[in-house]
């Protein structure tokens, strides 16, 4: 009796060890499938869907510690979600991709304008603030404010600077957003000193 319990259960671990055997090479092939269409991807997910490739990675490395517990039935019943997981991921870079192209072509646009306006903008307050340096009376700008356009000026040179050194470097957005800022701190200024804006004048034209 005791001999047939033991052939038995040698029985069942020998039944036990094909089955996890077979199940072995497909586990293992699963998970090589999925790191390889990852490794696709990575480089662009970090770049464009970061959050999206730490959830993937993360999933991942779950079914890498089931597979060296060889815990393959585990495995094979995680792999399906993880392998939309993966697709899923490939669809956010796409639309990360699509979206920056879009916020370059944006950016190239406003830089083209701005980077005729903002030199045009900067040259007139300049006039100007050599004009009321030259007047002992100045009835609508006081001392005050035209020292504040001159340290006003002065920045906007030196972001214009690096505004300029930014589109040289290809870092074209950045160059628009600086420039943005640079016109709206002008706009300001021009104001303070009683220039005309340019955006009336040309509405007036």
């Amino acid at each position: 009796m005791q001999i047939s319990r033991f052939v038995l259960a040698l029985l069942a671990a020998s039944v036990l060890a094909t089955g996890c055997a077979k199940q072995r090479a497909p586990a293992t092939k699963a998970v090589e499938a999925i790191e390889h269409s990852l490794a696709d991807v990575r480089d662009d997910a970090a770049k464009y869907a970061p959050d999206g490739l730490k959830g993937v990675e993360s999933q991942l490395a779950r079914l890498k510690t089931s597979l060296d517990a060889k815990e393959y039935d585990n495995v094979l019943a995680g792999t399906p979600q993880l392998e939309k997981a993966v697709a899923s991921l490939k669809d956010a870079v796409e639309s990360g991709k699509q979206h920056a192209r879009a916020a370059l072509a944006s950016a190239k646009t406003e830089w083209s304008t701005l980077n005729t306006e903002v030199p045009q903008m900067v040259q007139a307050i300049q006039n100007r603030v050599d004009e009321l340096s030259k007047k002992k009376i100045r009835f609508k700008v006081s001392k005050d404010e035209l020292a504040t356009a001159k340290t006003d000026l002065e920045w906007m040179k030196s972001e214009w600077a690096e505004a300029t050194a930014a589109s040289n470097a290809g870092r074209i957005t950045a160059a628009a957003e600086k420039a943005k800022a640079i016109k709206a701190k002008g706009l300001e200024v021009e104001k303070t000193l009683g220039i005309e804006s340019r955006e009336l004048t040309a509405s007036k034209e």
